[in-house]
């Protein structure tokens, strides 16, 4: 990977590259229809193990290039794991975004073999929504009235996709609404643990304290593997199971949380937040067309109300926010555990 291309990058290139990042975190529905074999846990296990496993070859080469180029610098007394991969065992906003991370990550793939990637997708695309009602009432972020409308016409998107569909499955006997209550449960975990991460890095970032978040990613990995491992056993994945999996350790998650980083020094807040949304987008019509898992109409009209509130939203919002700290870019991608 060429690092010291990537820390240059023109404003263009950036959203291009964001583009990319977006199409790789929606492959995960797609591809989890395709294992043959895995388990619940086991799937979310062998994801969040390759996920790890990819970092902890990736960071010690991005940290590498960066110190090359004079934008890191090594602080003494620093053992293996801070000069190579950049962990902070001292700091407790560390912790708790690696336990974050972790949830993202074991919910995310839970929620899949509950219900469908569509109904996945678009409760975590309300997460910027969550994340701004918690950082208005824990540390006292002022919402402007059009957030309060968004955080409105959403909810309705929700509780409209999913009241038709739980109107549907008690009228149909055939379709499992414990499945889909459960499914909805677990993926709610997911922005919810988005926006605790995200409003822990802005604390940090209003007492002037700099929290690189990508160790944080490698911690979670960690965590989330070593959470499932037990629940994982015995293993029954296939060949072919491991080898999709280890493709979404890598593709899905490691690469692409590690070059929004990148992409977050050359866009402004809302320009990611808006790009984002292609998750959505790209994870249902992959879903569509590569696992035949079509939409329902319940499903289009309530998305739509989300992902138009959102969008309205950030589109209001790009001057006031001009000036918003960088670090708030990340919420996106917080909220989706990808």
């Amino acid at each position: 990977m060429p690092f010291r291309l990537l820390s240059r990058l023109t404003h263009t290139q950036a959203v291009f590259l964001m583009v990319a990042v977006t199409l790789m975190w929606s492959i995960a529905g797609v591809v989890a229809r395709q294992l043959e074999s895995a388990a619940r846990f086991e799937v979310t296990f062998w994801r969040s193990a390759f996920t790890a496993l990819s970092l902890l070859v990736i960071l010690p080469l991005w940290r590498s290039a960066d110190r090359a180029a004079g934008s890191l610098e090594d602080e003494p007394g620093q053992g293996p794991w801070q000069r190579h991969w950049g962990m902070q065992p001292g700091s407790g906003a560390f912790w708790m975004s690696g336990v974050c991370w972790s949830v993202m990550f074991t919910a995310f793939m839970l929620a899949l073999t509950f219900t469908t990637v569509a109904n996945v997708l678009v409760i975590m695309a309300a997460g910027p929504l969550f994340t701004a009602l918690l950082a208005r009432f824990t540390i006292g972020q002022t919402l402007a009235p059009r957030t309060w409308a968004a955080i409105v016409v959403a909810g309705l998107g929700i509780v409209y996709m999913y009241g038709s569909q739980f109107l549907l499955a008690f009228a149909r006997p055939d379709i499992d609404t414990r499945a889909l209550v459960i499914g909805s449960l677990v993926a709610l975990c997911v922005p919810i643990a988005g926006a605790i991460n995200w409003t822990v890095m802005q604390r940090g970032k209003s007492q002037g304290r700099h929290i690189d978040l990508v160790p944080s990613v490698l911690l979670g990995g960690l965590i989330s593997s070593l959470f499932t491992l037990p629940m994982a056993l015995p293993f029954e994945a296939t060949g072919r199971d491991i080898a999709w999996l280890a493709l979404l350790g890598l593709v899905q998650l490691a690469i692409p949380c590690a070059l929004v980083v990148v992409c977050s020094r050359a866009l402004k807040a809302p320009e990611v937040s808006l790009l984002a949304l292609l998750e959505v987008i790209f994870g249902i019509l992959l879903a569509w067309l590569g696992a035949g898992e079509e939409p329902g109409a319940e499903v289009l009209i309530g998305g739509s109300l989300v992902i138009g509130a959102l969008l309205t939203n950030e589109l209001l919002g790009w001057r006031s926010r001009s000036v918003t700290p960088r670090l708030q870019t990340l919420d996106a991608r917080d909220s989706r555990g990808v």
